[in-house]
């Protein structure tokens, strides 16, 4: 095959089910399926190759910004099948390209097992919802789950601020106007578009990344003016987000952040992502927290360190421990004791679990017979 086709590729991508498509110099392309990458059976890319593919399929704003700045990013619809967020970078002098697949299909609640509380919390008419978690880790997707779950059942306006735009949505019983941060198209900041939002009659704000103080302090001051805002961080466990929220201010306005904070915080929703190993796929393991007055109080002192034991306690409101959800996913079969250790915030402690339960990790978990005790 001479000339590679950017549409063949992206027809496997998205018949194979693969998140993303990695497209660079010296390797075929490769597909990144369950979590791993897979080869394609086609021949290995050259520098030609990957400036007619990115050619093909990369808007000519983005050329240009490819060219002045070394990367560039942006979205496009694949006919119905699929959405792709597309980054193209320079690396060694070549190009190369990564294409996720933004599925066009919403999921339900059920389908990505969101914990049950979330549906009561995004009734309410204020406050700050942050969906936490690494890169990769599936925060775009329960955020889309939730924003379509208020468009089907309540009359609101609903404001969101991507970049880029990965899931569309339509008009249902709320408005739903969708705003692209940088690239040019709506907006230039995150930052700016909430300086502008509260003028635009929104109930319901999305903020795609709280990544400066200026948009930290926009997001918080929306949710106490009576707005609910969804917010994403990247940090991983609900106590750790309230500290990098505090900690992205300067000292002397500390107190008085975790103060605001103690009033507009309802939940922290922090999620990461693991292969599943009884059917093909991924499932989302989730931290919980729900602010109650008692969770406000301890905000509100400094005393965050407390929280994961309140969320222990916390269960009847919902509540859940990262490492306590992973344990439950490993004790069903549906992901592998490595997998669970990789991605918990005490590996030690579950790793100790483990070998209580008699069980051991990594390779030994197939071969037990050969281990001798000790």
């Amino acid at each position: 095959m001479s000339s590679i086709q950017i549409d063949r590729l992206l027809d496997t991508t998205i018949k194979t089910g693969a998140s993303d498509l990695h497209l660079t110099v010296g390797r075929p392309p490769t597909l990144r399926l369950h979590g791993g990458l897979k080869n394609l059976q086609t021949k290995v890319l050259d520098s030609e190759d990957m400036v007619s593919l990115m050619k093909a399929i990369t808007p000519e704003r983005n050329q240009q910004e490819l060219q002045e700045g070394g990367s560039t990013d942006f979205g496009f619809a694949y006919g119905t099948a699929a959405r792709f967020r597309v980054s193209v970078f320079r690396q060694r002098g070549d190009i190369a390209i990564v294409c996720r697949q933004i599925p066009n299909k919403l999921l339900t609640f059920e389908q990505i097992g969101l914990p049950e509380m979330c549906r009561e919390l995004i009734r309410r008419p204020r406050g700050l919802f942050l969906v936490t978690g690494p890169t990769g880790s599936g925060k775009t997707t329960s955020l889309a789950t939730m924003i379509d779950y208020i468009n089907d059942n309540f009359e609101r306006h609903i404001v969101t601020m991507e970049d880029p735009i990965e899931y569309y949505h339509y008009h249902k019983k709320s408005v739903v106007n969708q705003r692209e941060v940088g690239g040019g198209l709506d907006v230039p900041t995150f930052a700016e578009a909430l300086r502008r939002v509260l003028r635009q009659d929104p109930d319901v704000i999305l903020v795609g990344e709280m990544r400066d103080l200026e948009t930290i302090e926009a997001a918080i001051r929306a949710a106490e003016t009576g707005h609910l805002v969804f917010g994403t961080l990247h940090t991983t466990g609900a106590a750790k987000t309230i500290d990098r929220v505090v900690d992205a201010f300067p000292v002397t306005q500390q107190n008085q952040i975790r103060v605001q904070l103690s009033t507009a915080l309802i939940c922290v929703l922090s999620q990461v992502l693991l292969s599943r190993i009884d059917t093909k796929g991924m499932v989302a393991g989730y931290e919980f927290l729900v602010v109650t007055p008692a969770i406000a109080n301890l905000i509100r002192d400094n005393k965050s360190f407390r929280i994961d034991s309140s969320i222990q306690t916390g269960k009847k409101f919902g509540m859940q421990l990262l490492d306590e959800h992973l344990w439950s996913l490993y004790s069903r079969g549906m992901v592998s004791g490595e997998d669970m250790i990789d991605k918990a915030k005490n590996p030690g402690d579950l790793r100790d679990r483990i070998h209580r339960a008699g069980k051991l990790v990594g390779r030994a978990e197939f071969d037990t017979e050969d281990v001798s005790a000790d």
